[in-house]
């Protein structure tokens, strides 16, 4: 279904509750107070420098561009007796890319048998012998793929955002319950989750440091992504497929697509998802695609705490990615420093030395390659690991934003949890699509009378 013409539709079906797939939060939003938690009262991975040795592991890539394909080599680069063995993707210039970048960086390669093109891809890949499997493709593939990857038994690796649409979010979370239920081990996207500097400042404000919570605030306002002119031999499906990042149906809009990652950040440290929210948005630069360029949404929580979340992507604008939150006690940026009410530091995170003795401006590992380690740690040492459900939380507040945003009304999170609506086309086939040339972006509230 083309969601070309958003802004003129009913968005919100009159579903009936869903009961099936519960919603979990640790309620910390009204203390942070008392004794130190231990590490694993809140539920954090072993954070290992290196995972350790094993049985070998063998990693199927579905989606070989960009991210897949550092995502494949993040996992090589989490520790011994890793082994790609399968590759999938739409189309054939990435899986060669792909073949040609393990290559080059790992020197190793991928039989011929077990290298699959086309929509159905992915099956081949998940049939193939694996253990493991990366789902690195256009997020609106996420929930399809997930599902096919739990129901083969597979360990899963998957980029967020999980879904663009609230069907996507349910499905997500009810196989994020089946995973759970046979023990598979799962790992989002969401790396600040598995950042050194990041997870010491939670545990610092999970232990009382900025006493309780009371508002908070996150951004990521950055330049313009990418973007792909059409081509004469590309279909609709093609061109739409190369250009994701652009259209609703694939990316989700980039207020899911990347500001999820601030968003999550949020509802890590807070526990809880927002109940509603009211934003607004725009599109004054975009050159291709249906999407807007820039969104700031007022989020309301239970008890009456607001989260403002901004998001842009322009040229030669102020740049910020970052998330703050307030306490009662204090105030964080979530990442590396704490302060006390009056602004004085209490707490910054020390960070490793260079070779000059001087502190380094990031992390030992990158975070990601670290939640690669975390997850081959899991699934070597039998840890129960399964960020799906959260990641499908943080997924939804973003597009509970996104449709505030191109409707201009107020949105709720039980109305997003009853909602049918469901983006893009009811089949994937190279053709036709019904969307490019006659998609209109999104025109919130009404026209005023002349």
């Amino acid at each position: 279904m083309s969601e070309s013409n958003f802004s003129r539709r009913k968005f919100l079906a009159n579903a009936a509750a869903i009961s099936a797939v519960g919603v979990v939060g640790v309620n910390v939003l009204t203390s942070c107070s008392g004794p130190k938690k231990p590490d694993v009262a809140l539920n954090l991975p072993p954070l290992l420098e290196l995972a350790p040795d094993g049985a070998p592991l063998k990693v199927g890539i579905i989606g070989c561009g960009g991210r897949g394909s550092g995502a494949m080599i993040d996992f090589l680069n989490a520790g011994p007796n890793l082994i790609v063995h399968a590759l999938g993707d739409t189309f054939q210039d990435n899986i060669t890319a792909c073949r040609d970048k393990l290559k080059k960086e790992k020197n190793l390669e991928v039989a011929d048998e077990n290298v699959f093109v086309g929509f159905d891809a992915y099956e081949k890949v998940l049939n193939s012998g694996i253990d493991v499997v990366i789902l690195a493709t256009p997020p609106q593939f996420r929930p399809l793929h997930f599902e096919a990857a739990v129901q083969a038994r597979k360990h899963v690796f998957m980029e967020k955002p999980v879904a663009v649409d609230p069907v996507g979010i349910r499905s997500v979370m009810a196989t994020a319950k089946k995973a759970e239920s046979l023990g598979l081990k799962i790992v989002t996207g969401t790396q600040r989750r598995h950042q050194f500097d990041y997870v010491e400042v939670y545990k610092q404000v999970m232990n009382g440091a900025i006493g309780d919570i009371t508002s908070a605030n996150c951004y990521w306002n950055q330049n313009k992504l990418w973007h792909r002119n059409p081509k004469a031999e590309w279909s609709e499906m093609e061109y739409m497929i190369r250009d994701w990042v652009n259209w609703l149906w694939l990316s989700g809009d980039h207020i899911v697509e990347q500001h999820v990652h601030n968003i999550d950040v949020i509802g890590w440290f807070t526990g809880k998802h927002p109940v509603k929210a009211v934003g607004f948005g725009s599109r004054q630069r975009r050159v291709t695609g249906d999407q807007f360029d820039n969104f700031s949404v007022d989020f309301v929580y239970e008890n009456g705490m607001h989260m403002h979340s901004m998001c842009r992507q322009i040229n030669g604008t102020a740049n910020n990615v970052s998330e703050f939150i307030m306490g009662t006690e204090g105030k964080t940026n979530c990442k590396d420093k704490i302060w006390d009410l009056a602004g004085t530091e209490k707490f910054a995170y020390a960070y490793p030395l260079n070779d000059k003795g001087e502190p380094m401006k990031s992390v030992k590992t990158s975070p990601y390659v670290q939640e690669h380690i975390d997850l081959v740690t899991c699934i070597r040492q039998n840890i129960a690991i399964n960020e799906a459900e959260q990641t499908a939380i943080s997924n939804m507040v973003a597009i509970m934003g996104r449709v505030s945003s191109y409707t201009g009304k107020e949105v709720t999170w039980d109305e997003m949890m009853n909602s049918d609506m469901k983006l893009g086309p009811q089949t994937y086939i190279m053709g036709p699509v019904g969307i490019v040339g006659t998609a209109t972006v999104a025109i919130p509230g009404e026209a005023a009378e002349v």
